[in-house]
């Protein structure tokens, strides 16, 4: 099929869109850390199912301790603690800004690349660099977004955590993928281990029956079932037949394109005011970002 990739590219920055979306309007019903949980249990169901149906088993049980190891590490960093703070960051600043902040994610991937894998960085990345960390800036700090956004700078905070945190699983994830391991299987081991260290953590602190009672909320439920499977799973596939079909700048580049989506999207739905600053600050961002992947 013509333009593929490019196509799965794009659908898979839909995907990322309607994800935040579901579940800034779930977070807001029954709180982020009964989002976060939730979803991942409805992941892993529909991943495990993927995987019978693919591999003949509902778990890569074959994968090796040392894969399991880096996999796991990945889900742990990326879906328990980076998403964490993610969706608490979809709270407090909307999942415009939030997703904006996200743009970080392939910096922070070239510097963890840069310094543990021994990958060069050019003046070129560098430049590039800046102008993501430029366009950020403008949106953030100018055009009232602190009126908007009463905990605007924690809000920031916790969004650069979810991008560090995507950027060092994705470092992880190459280690576990080397050798052809096939991505289904990977996502389903960092899914698993991310859920898993969930359960553990709020079984021992006594929030678990308090957290899963939120699907008791039919509407909050019903967005986090969507959100799951557009985020986790279809966003995921899309973005591996994304990156095996396109060349991976012009693969990166349509799947960054969330915040450019969500600008006319936060005015509508969450009556964000989103002036020429927002507009300008996000492309300029976008621009840079997509530039790492092409210098």
């Amino acid at each position: 099929m013509l333009y593929l990739g490019e196509s799965a590219a794009l659908l898979t920055s839909l995907c990322w869109s309607l994800n935040s979306i579901c579940f800034t309007v779930a977070g807001r019903r029954v709180g982020s850390a009964s989002v976060n949980l939730a979803r991942l249990l409805m992941a892993w169901g529909l991943l495990a199912l993927l995987h019978l149906g693919l591999y003949g088993s509902p778990f890569p049980l074959g994968a090796g301790a040392a894969r399991l190891g880096w996999l796991g590490a990945s889900g742990l960093i990326g879906f328990a603690l980076g998403d964490a703070v993610l969706f608490e960051s979809f709270l407090l600043i909307g999942p415009r800004l939030a997703m904006l902040l996200m743009t970080l994610s392939p910096v922070f991937s070239a510097l963890l690349a840069w310094l543990f894998l021994g990958q060069s960085l050019s003046l070129a990345k560098t430049l590039a660099m800046a102008v993501t960390l430029g366009g950020i800036a403008w949106v953030v700090w100018d055009g009232g977004d602190h009126q908007a956004h009463p905990h605007l700078w924690r809000g920031v905070l916790l969004g650069v955590g979810g991008a560090l945190g995507q950027a060092v699983g994705l470092v992880f994830s190459m280690k576990g993928l080397a050798g052809g391991f096939p991505p289904i299987s990977a996502n389903l081991i960092r899914v698993t281990a991310g859920l898993g260290a969930l359960l553990v953590y709020f079984g021992a602190a006594g929030r678990l029956p308090g957290l899963l009672g939120g699907l008791r909320d039919g509407r909050a439920a019903a967005f986090i079932g969507l959100g799951a499977a557009t985020g986790p799973v279809l966003g995921v596939v899309l973005s591996l037949v994304a990156i095996a079909r396109a060349p991976m700048g012009v693969a990166a580049t349509l799947m960054s394109l969330s915040p450019v989506i969500l600008l006319p999207v936060s005015h509508l739905i969450f009556k964000e005011k989103v002036g020429g600053h927002a507009i300008l600050g996000t492309l300029l961002a976008l621009a840079g970002a997509a530039a790492l992947f092409f210098v």
